[in-house]
């Protein structure tokens, strides 16, 4: 099952390239949808949840992913602002560095926030090992999509 996740998000950038979008959504959408109900169903099969677990679990990770999703878009523009101000070769503004290295510190303190107040939720119905087991579940998701992040960036490098 690990090896079929993971060969999902290695495929991610083709199927997305590929796949025909709904008249109303943008493919990309429709992917990370398609990503999230197999998710879905790999979690509940994993931990065994009951089918009010199940959906009380899907309501608590759209909610949350919406104000995550949130966060880290702001992240990613104060990493770009930091990178525009540190390239070699140009004077950085030490005021603009400061204030993104500050925004970025709260995007941070945001995230785990988020992180804490949504298993702080999930306890509300899921058993202790269910809770641990979907934390570590979606760690390795986590790094899963960092190292395709990083994969892809290397293959656009020259």
């Amino acid at each position: 099952m690990a090896r079929l996740a993971l060969l999902l998000l290695l495929g991610i950038a083709p199927i997305a390239a590929a796949q025909q979008p709904r008249q109303d959504e943008p493919p990309l959408t429709v992917l990370r949808g398609q990503i999230r109900e197999r998710w879905h169903a790999r979690v509940r099969q994993q931990l065994q949840l009951t089918d009010e677990q199940a959906s009380k679990l899907q309501a608590t990770e759209d909610r949350f992913f919406e104000r995550r999703r949130t966060v880290m878009v702001r992240q990613r523009a104060v990493i770009a602002g930091l990178r525009a101000q540190l390239q070699p070769g140009a004077a950085a503004n030490p005021d603009t560095v400061r204030m993104l290295m500050d925004e970025r510190d709260q995007n941070r303190a945001a995230l785990l926030d988020l992180d804490r107040d949504e298993s702080r939720e999930m306890a509300g119905y899921l058993t202790a090992v269910q809770l641990a087991r979907y934390q570590v579940m979606r760690q390795r998701l986590q790094e899963r999509i960092l190292e395709m992040r990083r994969m892809r960036r290397q293959m656009r490098e020259p």
